[in-house]
């Protein structure tokens, strides 16, 4: 074997094992938030919307981890962040009209 080909080896090796130690530190982090979901759901917190709350934000912490890293989406171009947050956006707008449509003074239920 040629100096250059072993050279090359060496190379891939050692860019191989950093993305494989990336993966494996995103995955204890997703094993701690699912350690962390666990706990919370065993805390009395004053209502119940708080609960909600804190397993929303642990989840999202984890889909961010997931999308970023193991779908790659860390290291893409501006258009997908566009596209994500324009879908962040109509996801909110919907359940805002979801809960609004709910409420008993909304416009739907004047008669």
């Amino acid at each position: 074997m040629s100096d250059q080909t072993k050279t090359a080896q060496s190379e891939h090796a050692d860019h191989f094992s950093h993305h494989v130690r990336r993966y494996l530190y995103v995955f204890v982090a997703l094993i701690i938030g699912t350690i962390f979901t666990v706990w919370a759901s065993y805390i009395r917190f004053p209502s119940r919307e708080i609960n909600i709350a804190v397993a929303l934000l642990i989840a999202s912490c984890k889909a961010f981890l997931v999308a970023g890293y193991f779908m790659h989406l860390i290291s893409e171009r501006k258009m997908i962040y566009g596209i994500l947050l324009a879908t962040a956006f109509f996801a909110a707008g919907l359940m805002y009209l979801t809960l609004w449509s709910m409420a008993p003074h909304s416009l739907i239920h004047i008669k």
